[in-house]
Order: C-alpha cells, then sequence, then structure tokens
C-alpha cells in the first residue's frame, strides 16, 4: 500500500468497489465531481461490485445499482465471484486509490497492494464502534446518540485500519435503520470529497484507531427480528426502529382458532409510567389500542402486519381481528 502522498496536480485513478445503495451518492459525487462541494481532479476508471443475484420470489437475477449507475456513465464494470481471484484485472487499471463501499468482500493483503496510493473505506459508524456489516442499525438498537461517517485507510482487518477523516450526525429519536441509512448515504460524499482532497494536498492523515474501544457487529438475518419480550420496552422500541425495513421484526401471534401466526411489527412506542404485568409479551390492553407488557415497562404497538394480511395500523388491525386481553405473544 502506498503512504498515501500524490504529486500535486495529479488526476487521481480511481477504482470504486461497492455493491450496497448506500454508495450511490459517493459513486455519483466521483462521476460528477464538479458537482461537488469539493473538485479534487479524478477519474473513475473501473467498477468492481459483486455478481448479480436472484431476487424475489421469482429469484429474477438483478444487477446491483452500483452496477448499472457504472454502465449508464459508461464505466467499466467487473462483477469476481472472489475479487481475490482478479488481482490482475484490478492491476491493469493502474488506481491510485481504490474507494470501497458496502462491497459485501473482505479485501485480502494481495488486494489492497495494487493502488498506488491505498485503499479508502467509507464506513457508516463513528470508528472503532460498531465495526462490521451492519453499523446503522447497530447505532439506533444499543441507543446512541450519534452516529457518522469515518473515511478509513483500509488495511487487512475488519475496519480496523487507520482514520483519515470522520464527521458526525445526531441520531433523531424517529430516525429507524432505512432514514439514518439514507442520511448517512447523502452525508458520505461530502466526506469522500474532502477526504481526496487532502490526499491530493498530500495532508491526509492516519490517526490509528483505539482498539480497545471497539466494537464488532454481525451480519444480520431475518431470525434476529425475533422480539424476546423479557427485555425492556426501550431495548425493544429501539430494536423496532432500528431493524426496519431490514430485518424488521416479529413475534408469534396465537389466534382464536388455535394457530400460532408471525405477526410483523412496524412501528412501536414505549409507554411512559404504565403498569406492567410480570409475563413479558402479555397484552394488557386491546380495545383502541394494543399495549404489550414486557421485561420492564410497556409498549404500544401502533403499526403491523398479521402472516397473509396487508400492512396496516393497528386501530384498522383491531376491527378485523378481536384481541384478547391477557393473549401472550411469543
Amino acid at each position: 500500500m502506498g503512504d498515501g502522498r500524490v504529486a500535486a496536480g495529479l488526476n487521481m485513478r480511481i477504482v470504486f468497489i461497492g455493491t450496497g445503495e448506500i454508495g450511490i451518492p459517493s459513486l455519483e459525487a466521483l462521476l460528477n465531481p464538479q458537482s461537488a462541494i469539493h473538485n479534487p481532479q479524478c477519474e473513475v476508471v473501473a467498477i468492481v461490485t459483486q455478481p448479480d443475484k436472484p431476487v424475489g420470489r421469482k429469484q429474477i437475477l438483478t444487477a446491483s445499482q452500483i452496477k448499472v449507475r457504472g454502465l449508464a456513465a459508461g464505466v467499466p464494470v467487473l462483477q469476481p465471484e472472489r475479487i481475490r481471484n482478479a488481482v490482475e484485472e484490478l492491476a491493469a487499471w493502474h488506481a491510485d486509490l481504490f474507494v470501497v463501499v458496502a462491497y459485501g468482500q473482505i479485501l485480502p493483503r494481495s488486494v489492497l497492494d495494487v493502488p498506488k496510493l491505498g485503499c479508502l473505506n467509507i464506513h457508516a459508524s463513528l470508528l472503532p464502534k460498531h465495526r462490521g456489516a451492519a453499523p446503522i442499525q447497530a447505532t439506533i438498537r444499543d441507543g446512541d446518540t450519534e452516529t457518522g461517517i469515518t473515511i478509513m485507510w483500509m488495511d487487512e482487518g475488519l475496519d480496523t485500519g487507520d482514520i483519515l477523516l470522520m464527521e458526525r450526525l445526531p441520531i433523531a429519536d424517529a430516525d429507524t435503520g432505512g432514514s439514518l441509512h439514507d442520511k448517512l448515504a447523502a452525508m458520505a460524499p461530502s466526506c469522500l470529497m474532502s477526504a481526496l482532497q487532502m490526499i491530493a494536498e498530500n495532508r491526509a492523515p492516519r490517526i490509528p484507531q483505539d482498539h480497545t474501544n471497539a466494537t464488532i457487529v454481525r451480519k444480520l438475518e431475518r431470525e434476529h427480528g425475533k422480539i424476546d419480550w423479557t427485555r425492556s420496552s426501550a431495548e425493544i422500541a429501539r430494536l423496532v426502529r432500528a431493524y426496519q425495513p431490514w430485518p424488521g421484526t416479529f413475534c408469534l401471534f396465537p389466534t382464536s382458532d388455535g394457530k400460532t401466526l408471525q405477526l410483523k411489527i412496524y412501528a412501536a412506542r414505549v409507554v411512559e409510567n404504565a403498569a406492567a404485568c410480570p409475563i413479558g409479551g402479555t397484552i394488557l390492553s386491546a380495545k383502541d389500542h394494543l399495549l404489550v407488557s414486557c421485561g420492564s415497562g410497556v409498549l404500544e404497538l401502533l403499526e403491523v402486519q398479521l402472516e397473509g394480511r396487508k400492512r396496516m395500523s393497528v386501530a384498522e388491525f383491531l376491527r378485523g381481528n378481536p384481541v384478547q386481553e391477557g393473549l401472550v405473544l411469543n
């Protein structure tokens, strides 16, 4: 990897490596640098993204939006099954920098060593907190008051590289995983352009992370959204917000005819100063609203979807699904 020094006036050749939609605004800024706040001289010479994936019930082979945007701009797109096997292809582009965001594969040393100046990663947390695959959801789930974008010099570890730049963003009480994703995606391009400008001017720092304060977040799967009613109402409310829209939160709802159906929960709020009962998941009120006892505190469900039905407000749900108080959700 290079030392981050660049000759004055150099037009930096960049290979953009990403798959997730959070990277689209940053790619757009690189493709149209004249529209950015800063205007470092750079050129996207190639894009690397994951192979097309089958999507939906019909498993239609679908390209990432990174690929779609790249092809529309006339930029060559590479889709190796394993990036470690594409070193020669990558080297052929004679890149000064790789810019990586939400790619989905670990870059080995053989790839990190290809660009002259190194590899930059755009990470959606305040490193070293929330290293790993799901930092945005983790910030809300864990009750953080702020998050942000970190531009990092990549090494072989999991988000362990030196920090070049960090910008902070307050987390609003109403933020969901989806809304925070969009805010951070929109924030990333100016951070990236600032970082590139610093590199172009030979003033880009390398600030070591404090590894003793690191936290790791794993890739989320649908089963991680199963609600544990022994948790506090505040924890569950944060989980609902954090996991909206992915992977979503749900519990099991026993029906009057003896079936157990999945109940997805899209919105909920803590009921202040409400009396709970010892058994978490117990429905305390099901008249005008749906109140559920938690390990501590009470949660009001606001928007739900019963298996086989459409998504609806709780008021609409209760009109079509009479619910007995004392019923226990699992």
